[in-house]
C-alpha cells in the first residue's frame, strides 16, 4: 500500500497540501512508491521560525552529547540498511548493490562525526602583551537550509545534515519530491535516534515554491546559511539570493568530468574506470564521466575495447545484478532525450539510442524494458571542443570520446567546460600524474580511478560551474556550519592597545662580523 508523505515542522506532520502527487518507481512505473503532500512557501517560512526557535538550546546541548546523538543515527542506519536501500532501489531506480553503499556513506559519515563532538577545537593564541591570552571558538551558524537533489537521495543530505547538527545548527531540509517516500524514512530514523522536535525540519515542495519560500525566510533573518545539490542553473541563482543577504551558500553543482588516457595508460583499468563513471547510475551523477581524452596512439584500440565493455555491460531491472537501471524520473528522461539531440553529423555514434523498447532492443536487458524509463548507453566519437555534447552537463548514460596530442593540450581540453568538480587521469608516468593534478581546474583528481567516487573523510566539492569551492565531508565541511569566533582576556589590570603599546625588543641590526 502506497503512503502518503507530508512535511515536518516542529515534529508535527503539516496537514496542508498545494497538490498531491504519486512518487513512481522508473523502473516499474505501474507501481507507486507513495503520495506526496506538496507544501507551499509559507510552509517553509514556519518550518524555518520553528528550526530557529530550537536552535538556541540544540547549541546549548554540549557537543559531545550532540555527537551521541549522531551515533544513534549510525547504529540505526546499521539496523535499518537493507531496508532503506531497497526504498532507494525501488523509488529512483538505483541498483541495489549502489543502494546499499549509499547507506553504508551515511553510516561511514556518522561513524566520522561521532569523534567531531569532542573535537570542535579552537586554539589558544600568545598574545603580544603580558597578562592577556587570545583564545578561538567554533560556534554554529545557527538555522541552515539544505536543500538536495534524488539521485543520491540519502548520502548527500547526510553530508549536510549530520555535520549540521553535530556543530549545533537546526536544519530546514528540501528534498526531491521524486525521492519523497525515501527521504521520509531518512527523516524517521533522525527523529528516532534523539533529535528534538524543530531541530530537523522536512518540507516536501516544488522548485519554485522552495525558492521563494528560502527567499521570505532570508528576508525574515531566519536562515543563516544555504547548502544546495543541483544544477548549476538552480545553483547560481541560490548563489545571487544568498549573496543579496551578505551569505556565501555550500553549493554542490554540476559537473562535465574529464578523463584524460595517457599513451602508457593500462587500458583494460581505463575501460572499467570509464564504464562505471560514464554509466553507473545510468550516468547521472555530478560526478558521471562526461568526455574521455584519449591520447591519438591508442585511441582506437580504447574505443574498440570501451565499445566491448559497454556491450557486454548488464543493464535493466535495478534489482538484479546490473550496472545501471532506469532514469530518474520523467523530467529526467526528457533532459536526456534534449542531449541525445547535440549528437552532430560529425560524430561517430556507437551503438543504438533512445529508450529501450521492442523496437530498439538491447541485447541481454535484464527484465522487461517497457516497464520503466530504460536509455541506451552510448559513445560519441569524435566530438569537438565546441560541441554542445563537449561543453555542457548531459546527466544520463551517454559519454563523449575526443583526441589530444599533448598532455598540455589534454588538460586544456579538460578545463574547456568551465565545470570544475571531478577528474580523473589514467597514466603509469608520476610525472603526467602531478602534471594534470597541477593543471586541471576541479576539485577533486583521481589517478587510475574512476570520475566517480568520494570518501566520507576527504573533501568534496568543485570549482567553476560546479561549485564555489565550498567543500563537504571531513573535517572540511565544519567551516560551511561553523563560525570562528576570536577572544581576548586581558588579566593585567589595565587597558593595553593591541600595536600601540607593545614592547619592542632593542637590538643593533648595523652589527657586521669582524
Amino acid at each position: 500500500m502506497a503512503v502518503e508523505v507530508r512535511s515536518v515542522v516542529a515534529g508535527e506532520r503539516v496537514a496542508e497540501a498545494v497538490r498531491r502527487t504519486p512518487s513512481t518507481n522508473p523502473a516499474q512505473l505501474s507501481d507507486v512508491v507513495g503520495t506526496v503532500g506538496s507544501a507551499g512557501p509559507e510552509v517553509f517560512v514556519r518550518a524555518a521560525e520553528a528550526a530557529r526557535a530550537a536552535q538556541p538550546a540544540w547549541a546549548a546541548t554540549p557537543a559531545p552529547q550532540r555527537g551521541q546523538v549522531i551515533a544513534n543515527v549510525g547504529r540505526l542506519m546499521t539496523a535499518n540498511k537493507e531496508r532503506l536501500a531497497a526504498l532507494v532501489t525501488r523509488e529512483i531506480g538505483k541498483p541495489l548493490a549502489e543502494a546499499l553503499g549509499e547507506v553504508q556513506e551515511i553510516i561511514d559519515t556518522c561513524d566520522f562525526f561521532i569523534g567531531e563532538g569532542r573535537r570542535l577545537y579552537g586554539q589558544t593564541v600568545p598574545s603580544e602583551m603580558p597578562d592577556k591570552q587570545l583564545f578561538t571558538f567554533r560556534r554554529p551558524v545557527g538555522t541552515v537550509a539544505v536543500i538536495t537533489a534524488g539521485n543520491f537521495p540519502v548520502a548527500v543530505p547526510s553530508w549536510y545534515i549530520v555535520p549540521a547538527l553535530l556543530c549545533g545548527n537546526t536544519v530546514v531540509w528540501k528534498p526531491a519530491e521524486y525521492c519523497a517516500v525515501v527521504s521520509d524514512a531518512f527523516y524517521e530514523i533522525f527523529a528516532h535516534s534523539g533529535v528534538p522536535a524543530g531541530v530537523l525540519n522536512v518540507v516536501y515542495a516544488d522548485g519554485p515554491d522552495t525558492f521563494s519560500g528560502l527567499e521570505q525566510a532570508l528576508q525574515s533573518g531566519l536562515i543563516n546559511k544555504v547548502g544546495f545539490t543541483g544544477s548549476s542553473e538552480v545553483g547560481s541563482r541560490i548563489g545571487e539570493l544568498c549573496g543579496r543577504h551578505v551569505q556565501t551558500p555550500c553549493l554542490e553543482l554540476g559537473g562535465k568530468n574529464p578523463m584524460v588516457i595517457t599513451e602508457d595508460a593500462d587500458l583494460d583499468l581505463a575501460v572499467e574506470g570509464a564504464l562505471f563513471s560514464g554509466f553507473g547510475t545510468a550516468g547521472q551523477r555530478c560526478t558521471s564521466l562526461g568526455t574521455v581524452i584519449v591520447h591519438e596512439s591508442v585511441h582506437d584500440e580504447f574505443v574498440l575495447r570501451f565499445t566491448r565493455a559497454v556491450e557486454d555491460a548488464a543493464m535493466g531491472d535495478p534489482t538484479a545484478d546490473v550496472l545501471f537501471g532506469p532514469l530518474l524520473d520523467e523530467k529526467f528522461a526528457a533532459g536526456f532525450e534534449k542531449s541525445l539531440g547535440w549528437i552532430a553529423g560529425h560524430h561517430r555514434v556507437i551503438g543504438a539510442t533512445g529508450r529501450v523498447s521492442a523496437e530498439n532492443p538491447r541485447r541481454g536487458f535484464v527484465g522487461d524494458p517497457a516497464a520503466g524509463l530504460f536509455y541506451h548507453p552510448v559513445i560519441v566519437d569524435g566530438v569537438r571542443p565546441d560541441d554542445e555534447l563537449f561543453l555542457n552537463e548531459t546527466f544520463g548514460p551517454v559519454v563523449g570520446i575526443t583526441t589530444y596530442s599533448t598532455l598540455d593540450e589534454a588538460i586544456a581540453l579538460g578545463n574547456k567546460s568551465g565545470y570544475g568538480l571531478s577528474s580523473s587521469i589514467y597514466t603509469t608516468d608520476p610525472n603526467k600524474a602531478f602534471r594534470f593534478a597541477s593543471g586541471i581546474s576541479a576539485g577533486m583528481v583521481s589517478v587510475n580511478n574512476s570520475t566517480s567516487g568520494a570518501e566520507a573523510h576527504l573533501p568534496f566539492g568543485g570549482n567553476g560551474k560546479s561549485g564555489n569551492g565550498s567543500r563537504q565531508s571531513g573535517v572540511w565541511v565544519l567551516d560551511q556550519f561553523t563560525r570562528w569566533q576570536s577572544m581576548n582576556w586581558d588579566y593585567s589590570g589595565k587597558l593595553q592597545r593591541a600595536q600601540m603599546d607593545t614592547e619592542t625588543v632593542a637590538a643593533d641590526l648595523t652589527y657586521q662580523l669582524p
